[in-house]
């Protein structure tokens, strides 16, 4: 008897036969199905930010790091050293299925660790730019808070996904929230880092309307943090004065807003074609921070406007796809996961930008993936591997 191999199902149709049978295949789509469109486009921008970052802290940085007597390729090769471990832990992230998260030991571990670190920066740590925001770790310096994102984020989700049909009642879901962004943005602005407090007023805003919470205590949230805000700048002293340069920066160009109109300056030097990578004049002590804070001058002179909008909408499509992925997370819980990452990376470039622009007040935040910094990278990957593990499980069009 002659066998028809034609109709015969192959070794790997019948291992999917069987994942479908036992569930698992339910369980975990990426066994069996291909990511989604939004999968490799995420991948793609945040691929392209890493490298362009490399590119640009490079020509930032050489300059500075030949007149305090280092290597031109100093600041370069740590953040070379940085972006192998951002890959580590974008990786790890990524392979882990996210549910993981949804362990409350692991989870409150995870959060209890975070908060003490910052406790500790808060007593003994490391003052940059008048900031204690930074823990000494041997030749490196970690800054916790941008660990901490990851930890809100996570947290949040957790507590959204578990409680999203009670949201109208505000000690089940409004008072954990507000627990959360009070610790995060209090542990910050203690840490003089009023930046990182409006990223999780942020963070944690956007994802009580992604939860759907009701309008008056989304209303109501938004107006003590604004409140807050006024009420801690007013002690602020010199950072205060910084921040509010943006509001009269002719006024102020001598002194506090001196960063901002140098900034402008520069981006204004660019043109519409740029100067070429390389050959801008910011880096060469007119911007200070020119590598960290203030990058985006630097992209915006030596690759022109092109280059500023190509970076500008990158942030918007990486929002886009980000916001795409919560909307078709096969459950709640990597829905809110996709949200609030979407929602730091989106806060955090737009605050970065239009503070460097001189739209927003300059608060010293970094441009996730492009700007300067160890702590900043590696925690930026890290939530973009996690943003690409909701992505690989979204449900897709048959």
């Amino acid at each position: 008897m002659v066998t028809d191999k034609r109709t015969s199902p192959s070794l790997k149709e019948r291992r999917l036969e069987t994942l479908r049978r036992t569930g698992v295949a339910d369980r975990h789509r990426v066994a069996t199905e291909k990511p989604s469109a939004a999968f490799y486009w995420i991948f793609i921008i945040v691929s392209s930010f890493v490298m362009l970052g490399l590119v640009m802290v490079l020509s930032s940085s050489s300059v500075t790091n030949l007149h305090s007597g280092e290597s031109a390729w100093g600041m370069f090769q740590r953040q070379l050293v940085w972006t192998g471990l951002g890959g580590i832990a974008m990786w790890a992230a990524f392979a882990f299925p996210y549910e993981t998260w949804r362990k409350t030991f692991l989870l409150q571990s995870v959060v209890a660790s975070v908060v003490i670190l910052n406790v500790v920066v808060i007593l003994r740590g490391a003052i940059v730019n008048g900031a204690r925001a930074w823990l000494d770790m041997g030749p490196f310096r970690m800054q916790p808070s941008e660990f901490m994102k990851i930890a809100v984020v996570l947290f949040c989700a957790n507590l959204l996904s578990h409680r999203h049909r009670s949201v109208q009642i505000s000690s089940i879901v409004l008072w954990p929230m507000l627990v959360a962004l009070g610790v995060s943005a209090g542990l910050c602005a203690l840490q003089k880092d009023f930046g990182g407090s409006l990223i999780f007023g942020g963070i944690v805003l956007m994802m009580m309307i992604i939860a759907g919470l009701p309008k008056r205590q989304v209303f109501t949230t938004t107006v003590v943090l604004l409140v807050s805000g006024a009420f801690v700048l007013k002690f602020a002293g010199n950072a205060s004065a910084r921040m509010l340069a943006f509001m009269d920066l002719e006024g102020t160009k001598e002194d506090g807003g001196y960063q901002v109109y140098q900034s402008l300056l520069s981006i204004a030097n660019g043109g519409w074609s740029g100067t070429g990578i390389g050959s801008g004049t910011s880096k060469w002590g007119y911007v200070p921070l020119a590598y960290s804070d203030f990058i985006f001058s630097v992209i915006a002179e030596e690759l022109g406007i092109f280059g500023s909008l190509m970076v500008i909408g990158g942030f918007l499509a990486l929002v886009v796809f980000g916001l795409q992925v919560a909307l078709s997370a096969p459950d709640t819980h990597g829905a809110f996961i996709a949200g609030g990452i979407s929602a730091w990376f989106g806060v955090q470039a737009l605050v970065n930008i239009g503070g460097v622009v001189g739209a927003l007040p300059m608060t010293g935040l970094t441009l996730p993936f492009l700007s300067y910094g160890g702590s900043s990278l590696i925690a930026s990957m890290a939530a973009a591997g996690l943003l690409l593990n909701v992505a690989r499980a979204v449900k897709t069009s048959q």
